[in-house]
């Protein structure tokens, strides 16, 4: 049986990720925060990833929603009624916490917003396999190497005495915003590298 051909059509441009991942309960100030970051996101036409949920998570959602972008959650249990309700797209993991390597590694860029414990693993996370990470009123974070005898912080070249830092891995690939204007300017800075 012979198909008639369809009309070849351009590929589409490549999209951006952004992971932004955050506290699952935020006060009004870091929501606000995270949902202003979300709509930047969006209106870059960059793809908002995030963990699925409330707080920061369902913010940024939110506001990529709002400004007609596209955001995906990444849910830790196999339920999707507890997802926000801003996603456009639910995974299901199953995985629990171990999903937070999957939302780390989705985006080609992280951004961390207040956060716990959840989102500390998934800085580390993102930083281990070379994501460059933009931490915004979040944790501030420290590389140290210690030795046998002696303890040294790192510089944003590499560590000391050792081997120069790799291209977006290490210390490096960790930046701090001010701002939600800063760290959407970290952002394309990332992207367009």
């Amino acid at each position: 049986m012979n198909r008639p051909s369809l009309p070849a059509s351009p590929a589409p441009a490549p999209r951006h990720y952004v992971s932004v991942i955050g506290a699952g309960r935020a006060d009004e100030a870091l929501y606000e925060t995270a949902r202003e970051l979300g709509r930047g996101l969006a209106q870059a036409g960059y793809v908002v990833v995030c963990g699925g949920l409330g707080g920061v998570m369902e913010a940024a959602a939110r506001g990529a929603h709002e400004a007609g972008g596209t955001a995906i959650g990444l849910l830790p249990s196999h339920e999707r009624g507890s997802a926000n309700a801003y996603l456009d797209f639910v995974l299901t993991t199953g995985l629990g916490e171990a999903r937070n390597v999957v939302v780390a590694s989705s985006g080609d860029v992280v951004v961390a917003i207040g956060g716990e414990y959840g989102t500390l693993s998934e800085i580390g996370l993102a930083a281990k396999i070379g994501r460059p990470v933009v931490l915004l009123d979040s944790w501030r974070l420290d590389h140290t190497v210690r030795e046998p005898g002696k303890t040294e912080s790192a510089s944003p070249q590499g560590v000391p005495g050792g081997p120069p830092a790799e291209p977006a891995r290490g210390p490096s690939s960790i930046a701090y915003a001010s701002s939600v204007e800063e760290a959407l300017s970290l952002v394309r800075a990332h992207l367009s590298s």
